[in-house]
């Protein structure tokens, strides 16, 4: 099993089909962007896969952003895929996550999650993240 960044130059038609089914796993209704649209030079994202011979089997992004407070970052998109849940594979996908928002000196790290993703949220208090005192609204456009 190998945790590491994905970088602009191993995307290929394998790598986006294997990113788009497992996508559906989370959510099988959601208009995908490409890949290569997510690692542009105009989009501050950052991807961590996990592959076991040669298949992604988890993914998930940190999205950078400078605002007056910080500068911050967002995880999006967490996915392992449903044959390799509750092996770590989570906890290592956020683990590079946050190590790669240290390297960038993020002064704060966000997640949002569904109030039914129990197994996620335990995640994610394990690694330090608390609940936030707010409330998050929404509109689509």
């Amino acid at each position: 099993m190998i945790v590491k960044r994905l970088s602009t130059e191993e995307l290929n038609k394998t790598v986006q089909n294997q990113i788009t089914e497992l996508y559906k796993q989370l959510n099988s209704s959601i208009n995908q962007l490409s890949i290569e649209q997510i690692l542009s030079t105009t989009n501050d994202t950052i991807i961590i896969v996990c592959e076991e011979n040669k298949q992604i089997i988890g993914i998930a992004m940190i999205a950078k952003y400078k605002v007056i407070s910080g500068y911050k970052g967002i995880i999006e998109d967490v996915v392992v895929h449903e044959e390799h849940r509750r092996k770590g594979i989570g906890r290592k996908l956020i683990l590079n996550l946050l190590e790669e928002a240290q390297n960038c000196n993020l002064t704060e790290v966000l997640l949002f999650s569904g109030h039914h993703r129990v197994n996620a949220i335990s995640l994610y208090k394990s690694v330090g993240f608390t609940l936030k005192n707010s409330g998050m609204y929404t509109l689509k456009i």
